[in-house]
């Protein structure tokens, strides 16, 4: 899948393409004189390819691309073996969040159940050091509850601000990197500021966890388990970072392919793992049985946005969401009519072709949508490079088809239902409409300066 997919022709990736796929750059760490000969010693010299990451290599500054290098298994394996080190005064507490999206890719590749295929995983990485395993459904609970606010915000002052509407999501962090570096001022303002469910999940770790536990953020070390590569990217944006305690929301991006890398040079199955039941930030309380958002590749913002605003804004209970198809399966709008008039107008855009053609309308004016939710993988964060990749490269259309098999049968959970959620903005972010909501659940995305080399690219 396919953040610059080929389909633009002035693009430096694509004319680059060919040395890409065949230069690898070694992960580079400030404790490289630290490589003992121990358990983790073969794994920690995995290598990342310039082509696997989904953001153009040229929207990286070179001190970008040394970060993003060590986000792979070897930072996670120095913490593992720094752990068994006599010093404990610079021991960390390991957390691994896990993506929703992440674990229809573990259960079809081992053909088990998603319940199944969670437990066993958390069992996995707890065999290897990991103290606290989570589920980042929570973060995304956050993250709609929060993007649903803001779009009838935004929808209710649209005769009155410019850059109210239309309204794109801010979950991916491909499609995020590329309208700063690319897109700039045309599309910034209208990004909605909700953090993505991962950065959530980083300030709910470092922020309520770490309160909860009496622990120092940069006690803990936060490693996210991903379908895509560009969460490593987004994990490394200034504006996750907090300076008092020297520390990143998440330290680790590793993607659901690297997890199985690590399992296969250990000579472990899933199926031979015990089960271990999945933490919760709660203490004691364990997570029950997987369940998803009402997404069909994703994490479902448009169904949920567009529901909530059918109802606060026009009073309409919306029970089911009728897709229609525009130019292929994954440029989709979904349209609610109110006496005869269409009153709200959303659309899904997977892919960069898709991004393409928005784009365009956009800057000739002919935009009639309200919200559009804009991923860049084609096919959605199931289809996310990180997990269905073959090793010529390819994508593995039959595992992505039991996947998505997967993925839709998991039981849905609305996320005003979370009764979690509900207690945290009130004990933790001191309510809903509250300063604290919007420094920690909301970020600013603005236009970033590149040389124009960068930015050539003809439409």
């Amino acid at each position: 899948c396919d953040v610059f997919y080929g389909v633009f022709q002035e693009c430096s990736k694509k004319q680059k393409n060919d040395d890409a796929q065949s230069t690898s750059v070694d992960v580079l760490s400030p404790n490289d004189d630290f490589e003992e000969k121990n358990e983790f010693f073969t794994l920690a010299n995995a290598k990342i390819l310039l082509s696997d990451c989904l953001a153009c290599d040229n929207c990286m500054t070179s001190e970008e691309g040394a970060r993003v290098f060590q986000q792979n298994q070897k930072e996670f394996f120095r913490i593992l073996n720094l752990n068994k080190k006599c010093d404990t005064s610079k021991h960390k507490v390991l957390a691994v969040s896990i993506c929703p999206q992440s674990l229809p890719y573990f259960a079809a590749k081992f053909s088990l159940s998603v319940n199944d295929a969670a437990k066993r995983l958390c069992g996995f990485l707890k065999s290897l050091g990991v103290h606290y395993v989570f589920d980042t459904t929570i973060a995304a609970d956050f993250s709609i509850l929060e993007s649903q606010r803001e779009f009838v915000q935004r929808y209710q002052r649209r005769n009155q601000e410019e850059h109210a509407l239309p309204m794109f999501a801010s979950a991916c962090p491909g499609w995020i990197r590329y309208a700063e570096r690319v897109l700039t001022n045309l599309v910034t303002p209208h990004i909605c500021t909700a953090k993505s469910p991962q950065q959530i999940m980083g300030s709910l770790v470092k922020g309520y966890f770490a309160r909860q536990q009496n622990l120092s953020p940069e006690k803990i070390f936060h490693v996210v388990v991903a379908p895509c590569y560009d969460k490593k990217l987004e994990a490394l944006r200034e504006d996750f970072y907090t300076a008092l305690y020297n520390s990143q929301e998440v330290d680790c991006v590793l993607t659901s392919g690297e997890i199985v890398q690590i399992m296969e040079q250990k000579n472990v199955s899933m199926k031979d793992v015990t089960e271990v039941a999945v933490d919760s930030l709660f203490g004691e309380i364990k997570e029950g049985d997987v369940v998803r958002h009402d997404g069909k590749r994703s994490d479902g913002y448009l169904e949920h946005i567009f529901k909530y605003a059918a109802k606060e804004l026009f009073g309409m209970d919306v029970k089911e969401i009728t897709y229609k198809a525009l130019k292929n399966k994954d440029f989709q709008e979904v349209t609610l009519e109110k006496d005869g008039e269409t009153v709200l107008r959303f659309a899904a855009a997977y892919g960069f072709r898709n991004i393409q053609n928005m784009v365009l309308k956009l800057k000739k004016g002919k935009f009639l949508y309200h919200f559009v939710e804009v991923l860049a993988c084609p096919g959605g964060c199931l289809n996310g490079k990180g997990q269905t990749q073959t090793e010529d490269g390819k994508p593995d259309k039959a595992l992505l088809s039991q996947m998505e098999d997967v993925y839709a049968a998991i039981p849905v959970r609305l996320p005003e239902t979370n009764v979690y959620v509900q207690k945290m903005y009130q004990d933790w972010l001191e309510g809903m409409d509250s300063r604290k909501v919007q420094e920690t659940l909301h970020t600013k995305y603005s236009a970033v300066n590149q040389t124009a080399s960068n930015l050539d690219i003809k439409w």
